[in-house]
Parts: structure tokens; sequence; C-alpha cells
């Protein structure tokens, strides 16, 4: 695939952050487009507004989060006679604070929507890739897959599973043409840091909102999508976007396990406590 003119790109988590930048990138080079996510009305605003200016989008509400939801989209998807020839798994929330602080259910629920619905929309979309002989994945990574990360356990361990089935998808089907890739962002200012706070502490928000005062946002989406978009179309098999990610990374292969966690416990303690 060199090219996205003409394809059909499903982006989950559309409606903000990182996948609504995608979905404006992608339309602006030629790709016809399925959205998905919880808000009915921020999916719509988007939609006009590619549809404005002349792409083509199909919009479906989900939220992926739920059980079966995958399931549900795939039906959808392929009720409106339309098939997927690259799919966007760029939905996920994380948590952030100690790992005793959060309940049971949104542990369950941030495990369902950042691994089994990815799993399963790669399940139930790529079959179909292989028997068109072209297709691709991009699944929305993080700079946390690469390391242990105390103070957000669960959404760093997420993580690196979302890096680790990219690889083994990508090996496993990389002779029937279908690349998968893994985009692995550091710090990018999008809604997600209001999600990972909007149950946390009192410390923890002021902290975040500290954070982006002083510009300490990371980088933008649209970096993120430009970058990522790019390097599928490259074949790439993962990416960090944005300069100086990329030291998460090699971390591991210059430190021993227990240094990098000494690294990241310490720097995410830091952050928690003041």
């Amino acid at each position: 695939m060199d090219t996205y003119q003409n394809k059909i790109a499903l982006v989950t988590g559309a409606s903000t952050g990182i996948g609504r930048a995608m979905a404006i990138d992608l339309a602006a080079k030629g790709a016809e487009l399925i959205l998905t996510a919880r808000s009915k009305e921020q999916l719509d605003a988007l939609a006009q507004e590619i549809k404005g200016k002349g792409g083509m989008v199909h919009v479906f509400v989900e939220d992926l989060a739920q059980p079966g939801s995958g399931e549900r989209l795939h039906q959808q998807v392929l009720a409106a006679g339309l098939h997927v020839d690259v799919l966007i798994n760029n939905a996920g929330y994380g948590r952030w604070g100690q790992f005793g602080e959060f309940q049971r259910d949104d542990y369950a629920a941030m495990i369902q929507l950042n691994i089994t619905s990815l799993t399963d929309l790669c399940h139930l979309f790529m079959p179909a890739m292989v028997e068109k002989g072209e297709g691709g994945v991009i699944n929305i990574g993080s700079s946390a897959s690469f390391l242990p990360v105390p103070y957000a356990t669960v959404y760093s361990s997420t993580k690196a599973y979302v890096l680790m089935l990219s690889e083994a998808l990508r090996y496993e089907y990389a002779e029937s043409n279908v690349r998968v890739m893994a985009s692995c962002p550091g710090a990018t200012d999008s809604n997600f840091r209001n999600t990972a706070s909007e149950k946390s502490s009192d410390r923890l928000k002021q902290r975040i909102s500290k954070l982006k005062g002083e510009g300490q946002v990371g980088d933008t989406c649209e970096r993120v999508s430009q970058e990522t978009l790019d390097a599928f179309l490259q074949n790439k098999h993962y990416i960090v976007p944005g300069k100086g990610n990329s030291k998460f990374a090699f971390l591991p292969r210059i430190l021993s396990r227990a240094k990098v966690l000494k690294f990241t416990g310490d720097a995410f303690k830091k952050h928690t406590a003041s």
C-alpha cells in the first residue's frame, strides 16, 4: 500500500485527540472514512467538517469499552455494505495514580478498550484484507509500551500488549500483503490527560494542569498523525513519533530491568507527589 487515496479507513476513538487528527489527515489524503466513538455529537460535527471539504464519511456510534462492542461495530460496517482497507485502533484511555485508587470495573473497562476490543477488531477485519490481498492495521500504543510505568500500572501494561501484538501480527501476515504497524507516541496534547485524571485525586489533577500551564504538553495530535501515517506508507513496523520520545524504546536495551523500573518509578512518583 503506497497511498491512502480511494482507501476506506476505520478510525476508532475518532471524536477527539489523535483519532480526530488522523481522520482529518486521511480525508485530506483522499481516503473515505468510517468513524466511531461514544459521542455522536462530536462524531457528527467532525463528519460535517470533513464532508464540507469534499470528503466521504460514515459514522457509527459505539462504546468499545463495552463487551461485544467490536462485533457490533463490525456488523454495522458490513450491513452498510462497506469494507475496511486500513484499520486504525486508536481508542484507549488510562489512569494516573496509585494502583489501589481505582476500582476494578474501571480497570476492566480499560482492558476491554485497550486490549480486548482492539484484538477483536483485528480478528474481525483482517481476514477480508487477506482475501483482498491488501490492507493494513495501525495500532496506537504509547511510549509506555516499552517500559513498566508505576502509577500508570494497568495502562502501561495494556500498551505493552498493543506493541507485542502488532509486531507478532506483522510477522504472521507479511506474506498476505497485509501490513501491521504500532505507533507509540509520547505525551500528547489530547483529551487523554483529562481522561487519565478524571477519577484521580485533586493532587494529580493539579499536577496535570501545571504541566499544561508550563507548556509541557509534548507533541501535538497533528504531528503524531502525520508521522504515523507517513511511517505506515513507508512500511515501518513501529514508530515513536516526536523528538526525544525514541529514548523510551532504547532504555531497556542499555539498562537492566531493575534500573529501568527505578527510572520510571522515581519519575512518576515525583509527579504524583508534587
